[in-house]
């Protein structure tokens, strides 16, 4: 145990080293623009801080935008339990949507601490509270996030097709394609060629592996994955289902969106500019570090620079949604979460399933 929670925080260093290391490297490049602007300004470096903008941006940020955003968060996380709780029922449980809405809020302040761990505590949370196999419940999240996987995907597409000219009117002026893709098609063809030598050496041993204790976990913990993930045929009201999913992601692009209203620098762009900024800002949560920290920050920035947001406002904007949105409304809210999880369930005694899963999903 104590091994696995020394593990646990030399990956939270090394995350959390990353995203740091990201927001630095960031913040050294706009704060070098900054001073050579004040210099054209004939503006003292003395008095040239972007550390104080930033600060000074945070003071006369409009707070009223801000708490609709915090209302948009909450909306999607209830619209992403609502859909969690119909992939869990074919299988013959009936979660409280409140257990749901609370375990989903958990698990995104877990996120903060570890990147992908949420997934883990909000099913294990869950689990605990409603006394549903922990591997069922998680097969559930894996179709959660394949939904996910597909929206980010179509939200992609719709960005691009909305805003492909100014996006690739941007990407020539500033980044040069022929040099990223040799760097690319080089590590994808190292990449490659690791997947395909250790698919090999896992065929030439399977007799072995298949007698392991490990081995024979793996496939009942798999088992209870594809019971999970079959619940999607199994869903009642598909169009419900559909709703929920369209709902969280408009939640999450308005979250965005309303966060323009609260910096005078973007209160004026355009719902197709909220799109694209959305968009790069979600690919830059995805990748792994703390919350998105550094990796939001430079893309948000790039997303904005294409509308003509200067560096330094952009870098603003950033922070502002970054500690507003993914820290504030993860923190605050998981806080409560975990405060009122063990309340509400203290004399919480779940139904007992109505069915056999075997029967429920039966063809």
């Amino acid at each position: 145990m104590l091994k696995k929670q020394i593990v646990n925080f030399l990956k939270f260093l090394l995350f959390l080293g990353i995203g740091l290391g990201i927001l630095y490297l960031v913040y050294q490049q706009q704060s070098a623009a900054f001073q050579e602007e004040c210099a054209l300004k004939g503006v003292s470096p003395d008095d040239c801080s972007l550390i104080a903008k930033v600060a000074n941006d945070f003071r006369e940020a409009d707070y009223f935008w801000i708490l609709m955003v915090l209302l948009a968060f909450l909306v999607s996380n209830v619209s992403r339990a609502s859909r969690w709780i119909m992939l869990i029922r074919p299988m013959g449980y009936t979660p409280r949507l409140i257990n749901g809405f609370l375990t989903t809020i958990l698990g995104y302040f877990a996120n903060l601490g570890l990147p992908r761990m949420g997934e883990i505590v909000r099913g294990a949370t869950l689990a605990r509270y409603e006394k549903i196999p922990l591997e069922k419940v998680m097969g559930t999240i894996v179709v959660d996030r394949i939904f996910d996987v597909i929206s980010i995907l179509l939200v992609t597409g719709l960005a691009l097709a909305l805003e492909y000219d100014m996006i690739l009117a941007f990407a020539e002026e500033h980044i040069s394609l022929g040099e990223r893709l040799g760097d690319t098609g080089s590590l994808l063809l190292w990449f490659g060629g690791f997947c395909l030598a250790a698919l090999a050496l896992f065929w030439a041993l399977r007799r072995r592996i298949a007698r392991t204790r490990l081995y024979r976990k793996a496939v009942e913990i798999g088992r209870g994955f594809l019971q999970g993930i079959q619940t999607v045929r199994k869903l009642q009201r598909p169009w419900l289902f559909v709703f929920h999913s369209v709902n969280i992601w408009f939640m999450y692009f308005l979250m965005t969106y309303l966060c323009f209203f609260a910096f005078e620098p973007t209160t004026g762009l355009s719902m197709a500019a909220g799109l694209v900024v959305f968009v790069f800002g979600g690919w830059g949560i995805v990748i792994p570090s703390p919350g998105g920290m550094g990796t939001y920050h430079f893309l948000a920035q790039t997303a904005l620079a294409i509308y003509g947001v200067s560096g330094d406002d952009g870098f603003s904007w950033a922070n502002i949604a970054f500690f507003s949105i993914q820290l504030g409304c993860n923190v605050l809210v998981g806080i409560l979460a975990l405060v009122f999880l063990p309340v509400i369930n203290r004399h919480y005694q779940p139904l007992e399933s109505v069915a056999a899963p075997e029967e429920q999903l039966a063809a």
